[in-house]
C-alpha cells in the first residue's frame, strides 16, 4: 500500500498516472481540505472532488477540474437571480455538493460523507480528508485576508501576498485512518502540489508531520517547481511569501524534517547536484505532465525509485519542525 498526500491540479494529474499503473485498491490518498468553502449554502471540497472525479473517470481533462461534459445552467440561472457566479460549479458537480451537504447535515463527518460518495461513484482507492475538522487556508493581502478560493479563483491570484495561515489548524485532528496510512505505508508520496496551500494545510494538522517523520516507508516528494518557476499557479508567489526560494531547494526546505527523496525535473540537474552535496537524495526525471503517457511515465518512475534498493537505508526519525505561518 502507498499513501499519497495531494491537492491541486498537479496532484490530480499525478494521481491520474498512479491509478493507471497500480491497483487503485492499494492507494490511500490524504487530501487537502484547506480550500473547502460554502457556496450557495452547499459544502464544496474542491480537492477531494478533483481526486474523486479522477479516480471515477469523471474529471474534465480540458479544464482540469469539475466533471467532463458538464453543463452550467444552474450557474447561469443563479447569475440571473443576482447571486455570485465567480466559482464555476457545473450542474453534475452540484449533485455531489448537494449530496455531501445533506450527509453532513444528517450528522456524518466529512470522512464518512466522502466514503459514501466514493462508493456511489465506484472509486476503489481510499480517499481520506486530512481532517474532519474545519481548517481554512487564509491568504493575507494588501486588500485584506482572503480565503484561498477568493484569492485563487475570484481574483486570479493577482494580489501580492504578505503571508498564509491555516485557520483552525491548531485545534484540528487528523481524520480517522490518516496517521495509520502514513506510518504503515510501503512508501509515502507527496504529489507535485503547491507546498504552501495544497500540502501546507495537511502538514498543519497536529500529528501529521510527526507521522511523516516516523513513517516506515520512504517519503518521496515530486517537485512542482521546474527551473525556478512553478509549473502552474501561484506556488512561487506563495513560497516567497513564506520565506522559501522558488526552486527545488525551497521544496526540500519545506519538507526537510521528513523527506527521504526529492524527485526533480531533468532541467534542474545542476541544482539537484548541489542538494546532493548537502546530503539529500535527489533523482531527476521528466516531471511535466502534458499527456496521459507523461502521467503514467512519471508515476512508474516514482514507484521505481520507491522500490529501488538504493533507498533501502531510511534515516532515523527526526524531530518535526514548524512550517512557515502554520498558525491559528
Amino acid at each position: 500500500m502507498i499513501c499519497v498526500l495531494t491537492g491541486g491540479t498537479g496532484g490530480a494529474k499525478f494521481v491520474d498516472g498512479l491509478r493507471q499503473v497500480m491497483p487503485p485498491e492499494e492507494i490511500t490518498l490524504v487530501v487537502n481540505t484547506g480550500d473547502d468553502l460554502m457556496w450557495w449554502g452547499l459544502y464544496v471540497s474542491p480537492d477531494i472532488d478533483s481526486i474523486t472525479y479522477v479516480l471515477s473517470g469523471l474529471l474534465s481533462r480540458e479544464r482540469g477540474w469539475g466533471v467532463k461534459g458538464d453543463t452550467f445552467l444552474c450557474l447561469q440561472a443563479m447569475g440571473q437571480l443576482g447571486e455570485p457566479t465567480w466559482f464555476h460549479t457545473g450542474d453534475r458537480d452540484l449533485a455531489v455538493h448537494l449530496l455531501r451537504s445533506r450527509l453532513l447535515a444528517e450528522g456524518k463527518t466529512l470522512s464518512e460523507a466522502t466514503s459514501v460518495i466514493c462508493d456511489k461513484l465506484a472509486v476503489k482507492a481510499h480517499i481520506l480528508p486530512m481532517s474532519d475538522s474545519r481548517v481554512e487556508t487564509r491568504v493575507d493581502t494588501p486588500i485584506g485576508e482572503l480565503s484561498f478560493e477568493e484569492y485563487f479563483v475570484q481574483r486570479w491570484y493577482q494580489d501580492p501576498v504578505n503571508s498564509v495561515r491555516f485557520a483552525g489548524a491548531s485545534d484540528a485532528e487528523p481524520a480517522p485512518g490518516v496517521i495509520d496510512a502514513i506510518v504503515s505505508a510501503h512508501a509515502v508520496l507527496i504529489a507535485p502540489s503547491n507546498p504552501v496551500t495544497s500540502i501546507g494545510p495537511i502538514l498543519a494538522v497536529p500529528g501529521i508531520r510527526e507521522a511523516l517523520c516516523r513513517a516506515q516507508g520512504k517519503v518521496i516528494a515530486v517537485s512542482p517547481i521546474v527551473a525556478n518557476a512553478a509549473v502552474a499557479g501561484p506556488a512561487g508567489i506563495l513560497m516567497a511569501a513564506e520565506g522559501l526560494p522558488c526552486s527545488i531547494a525551497g521544496i526540500a526546505r519545506a519538507y526537510e524534517d521528513f523527506l527521504d527523496v526529492l524527485i526533480a525535473d531533468t532541467r534542474d540537474a545542476g541544482a539537484a547536484e548541489a542538494l546532493r552535496g548537502n546530503g539529500l537524495r535527489v533523482q531527476c526525471t521528466q516531471t511535466i505532465m502534458r499527456s496521459a503517457e507523461d502521467k503514467m511515465a512519471l508515476a512508474k518512475t516514482v514507484l521505481s525509485f520507491a522500490a529501488a534498493g538504493l533507498l533501502s537505508d531510511k534515516p532515523a526519525a527526526r524531530a518535526a519542525a514548524p512550517f512557515g505561518s502554520v498558525n491559528d
